[in-house]
């Protein structure tokens, strides 16, 4: 599964339940995640796309861990279930 039809899934997934997923480019800041998930009610988080099976690069860890520090949920999500499950997560939670 590539991460491209990932990423529609998300984009197609969040609008279906009253969000939206913003394509995020920070200029001057490499390594940030590719999407920010807002959906009803204030809930957010950052997505990181990637094709099935493959892993963010070191930079884009130190950013996750940097978001995470700050409080921020961040997924890396490789299938359309990992969409399934953060798109759960952050409306039941």
């Amino acid at each position: 599964m590539t991460e491209k039809a990932i990423e529609k899934y998300l984009v197609k997934k969040t609008k279906e339940m009253g969000g939206r997923a913003l394509k995020f480019v920070s200029p001057g800041f490499s390594g940030v995640p590719d999407r920010l998930v807002l959906m009803p009610k204030g809930k957010m988080c950052f997505a990181e796309l990637k094709s099935q099976g493959k892993k963010p690069r070191p930079l884009q860890n130190g950013v996750h861990r940097m978001l995470r520090d700050l409080g921020f949920r961040v997924y890396v999500i490789d299938s359309y279930m990992g969409v399934e499950k953060m798109i759960k997560e952050i409306t039941d939670g």
